[in-house]
């Protein structure tokens, strides 16, 4: 809009500090401080040395949800990521007490989610009539079945040289290196995602295939890549894991699918396509790790922990609900 002077005005909020606090990723910012604030009450052993110490345990998830972002928003899902983890786990422990080098059983680990992902990638979109829920839940139990005939009947594989998973779980001073992958790769994501001509036709999408694919968007090969690197994500966070445990069983990753689902849905992240940012998910996987962390200093039940995590997810898919019907009912009582 040009005003008298000629000047392009741009449309800016009348009360842009306003606008950003009421805006989901605003929301979410008060909550990590209100949860905070409540896990500082309730277990007298929360403290950011103690968070930092706890914290490597739950972030290794967090890397799913940064590509995990990028399926929902395609309107799509994949529950085979905590397969992936476990197969990779187990086949970069068997490469390292085979005595390789550590760079080798990274390399491991990646290329085993890289191939598991590209699988999916490759059914998915030479036969895109398939659901890729059904697609993922069949891959899910193919690689965890793969993990379980590799590991025998003992059903589990412990280190015998932990050298290299000391050093990716080391610390600088009291933070440990993951946060700061979690960290940088949470800002490239969210850079390609939210400013890129990639993520731009990602949301297109999430939001009509059809009309992507007529606008001249390459669907199939974007979707190939997204699952492909969504497998190259779980390999990085078998590494992760199995820093922490020193081994693999058969039950490594069970449950990460929906760990990372929660935090993108709850970060905001539509589960139906073409809305949401990296960022959204970004401060909701951190509620989720504190809550988790000053819960279970407490020793309350994982049972309890879940249902909680379970209670703010229905709130996040609701809220934005109850918000549209109040301020629904707020113009018909104007007008």
């Amino acid at each position: 809009m040009a005003g008298k002077s000629g000047r392009s005005i741009n449309n800016v909020p009348e009360n842009p500090i306003k606008h950003m606090l009421l805006s989901w990723e605003g929301i979410l910012v008060v909550l990590f401080i209100a949860v905070n604030i409540f896990c500082v009450w309730f277990s007298q052993f929360y403290n950011v040395s103690s968070v930092l110490r706890q914290m490597p345990v739950y972030l290794a998830e967090v890397f799913l949800m940064l590509t995990m972002a990028f399926i929902l928003v395609l309107g799509e899902i994949d529950i085979s990521v905590g397969s992936i983890v476990c197969l990779s786990a187990t086949i970069s422990c068997i490469v390292c007490n085979a005595g390789a080098p550590f760079i080798i059983v990274i390399l491991t680990a990646l290329a085993v989610g890289t191939v598991c992902g590209a699988v999916n990638g490759l059914i998915l979109t030479n036969f895109p009539e398939l659901p890729p829920m059904i697609v993922t839940l069949a891959t899910q139990i193919i690689f965890r079945g793969i993990a379980e005939i590799v590991l025998g009947s003992g059903g589990s594989i412990s280190l015998s040289n932990t050298a290299g998973f000391k050093a990716i779980a080391g610390k600088v001073g009291q933070v440990p290196y993951i946060l700061f992958l979690v960290l940088i790769l949470g800002v490239i994501a969210a850079i390609i995602l939210g400013k890129s001509t990639f993520g731009r036709k990602v949301y297109a999408i999430g939001t009509n295939r059809v009309t992507a694919h007529y606008s001249g968007i390459h669907v199939q090969k974007i979707r190939f890549i997204i699952y492909t690197v969504m497998g190259t994500i779980s390999g990085l966070c078998a590494l992760f894991i199995v820093s922490s445990s020193y081994g693999a069983n058969t039950t490594t990753g069970e449950g990460f699918e929906m760990d990372a689902i929660a935090m993108a849905v709850f970060g905001g992240i539509s589960s139906t396509g073409g809305k949401g940012n990296v960022a959204g998910g970004i401060i909701a996987a951190f509620i989720i790790v504190c809550l988790r962390i000053g819960l279970g200093q407490r020793n309350v039940h994982s049972q309890v922990i879940l249902l909680i995590i379970g209670l703010l997810l229905v709130l996040a898919v609701a809220l934005p609900n109850i918000v549209s019907q109040i301020q629904k009912a707020a113009k018909v009582k104007k007008s």
